[in-house]
């Protein structure tokens, strides 16, 4: 589930795009990151789910209307892509990484932040660990309530040596964030009454990954965000980000008018 250097530059080369394709090191770990649009204008962070890369959102960073009004940057989550793939982290340690990648890259004008699925959880943690960097945060089949995180039992033995090491691929790192999800969402939930950034929750009635539950959970706990937009899509499951594309680009495109 990640799209080689190669391929990544075929792809927007066959759509004249220009991008860049690059990585940093933070705290002796390598983030990969894309970046398309205009880099005078303000930026849209995309923070994919698990599992997944910085391609979940191309069909985003290739927009001709997008490209247009922001500048937009999708990393690779540590433990995925080429970011020192196979290691996992937790939601601390994904935050601390992602939020010192968005520190290193901001330009001076608004940043927005666009998580999915665990890339929900993650943003919100974000934005609390370093609440002057970001200004808005889109939240897309999000889950945040730790009530709601039912981790199968079986996913416990696979973090285990030498289980882990057999499961394939990026589902290792993704199995392991997951188990280690519900403790994190309890650790973040006393905090999240501090969260104060516009905010845009985007949510399937139909999600059987992460339950509709989650929406009702931020709107309780999210007391002091500046201004709170709910958007419930009736029989829409998790994919919102790939089913609902034209709905999200619309949202996101409120921030130029």
């Amino acid at each position: 589930m990640r799209t080689s250097p190669r391929k990544t530059k075929l792809f927007f080369a066959e759509r004249n795009i220009a991008f860049i394709d690059s990585a940093v090191r933070i705290k002796n770990r390598t983030i990969r990151y894309i970046q398309t649009g205009n880099t005078n204008k303000q930026t849209l962070v995309f923070v994919h789910g698990s599992p997944g890369s910085w391609d979940a959102w191309k069909s985003y960073l290739s927009d001709t209307v997008l490209l247009k009004h922001f500048r937009m940057i999708a990393p690779d989550r540590p433990g995925f892509g080429f970011s020192n793939f196979r290691k996992s982290s937790n939601l601390d340690e994904q935050a601390l990484l992602l939020n010192a990648l968005v520190n290193q890259l901001k330009n001076g004008q608004t940043t927005t932040l666009v998580g999915h699925s665990y890339g929900g959880p993650l943003i919100v943690k974000m934005a609390l660990d370093n609440p002057n960097l970001f200004h808005n945060l889109y939240i897309l089949a999000g889950a945040v309530d730790p009530e709601a995180e039912k981790p199968e039992k079986w996913r416990k033995p696979l973090t285990w040596v030498p289980l882990k090491y057999l499961v394939p691929g990026a589902l290792k790192p993704s199995n392991d964030e997951i188990w280690m999800l519900k403790k994190d969402l309890w650790n973040m939930k006393p905090r999240l009454a501090a969260l104060y950034q516009n905010t845009v929750i985007i949510h399937g009635t139909n999600d059987k990954l992460v339950p509709y539950s989650n929406v009702d959970f931020m709107q309780r706990e999210f007391v002091n965000v500046s201004n709170l937009e709910v958007i419930r899509i009736e029989d829409e499951n998790h994919f919102i980000v790939w089913n609902r594309e034209g709905l999200i680009k619309e949202k996101l495109l409120d921030l130029v008018k």
